[in-house]
């Protein structure tokens, strides 16, 4: 049974910075992206940054692009989000999510993430 765990999330001040991570479980992920999104209260959830768990190649969304960073440790199953900069409108809860990678994977949809963890909040005060 695959699990996505994310952890990380809290209160910090805006300029400050945050590292999220998720714990994922229950089959190999080598041929799998994993993304992060966020969904902000009354908000629909939108793609904050991913990455294809093999090459490392990453995708950011432009809102955060030059602040946040998505890594992996391979030996431990995790996937980062390394948030630097953060902003009031970064406050949502994040969610960590995983999909099978092929030639027409774009990592902004989310229909093509099969699962997806419980979320991390992140409150970030002005």
């Amino acid at each position: 049974q695959v699990q996505l765990v994310e952890s990380g999330g809290g209160l910090v001040q805006a300029g400050g910075s945050l590292r999220l991570s998720c714990a994922a479980s229950g089959r190999s992920f080598s041929t799998y992206a994993m993304g992060w999104f966020r969904q902000a209260s009354g908000k629909e959830r939108e793609f904050v940054a991913a990455m294809y768990w093999s090459l490392g190649k990453t995708y950011y969304a432009d809102s955060v692009k030059g602040r946040f960073t998505i890594s992996r440790d391979n030996a431990k199953n995790t996937v980062y989000l390394q948030m630097n900069s953060l902003k009031p409108e970064d406050s949502a809860t994040y969610y960590c999510a995983a999909g099978p990678y092929g030639s027409r994977w774009t990592a902004a949809t989310q229909s093509q993430y099969s699962y997806w963890g419980q979320g991390t909040q992140v409150t970030v005060s002005s």
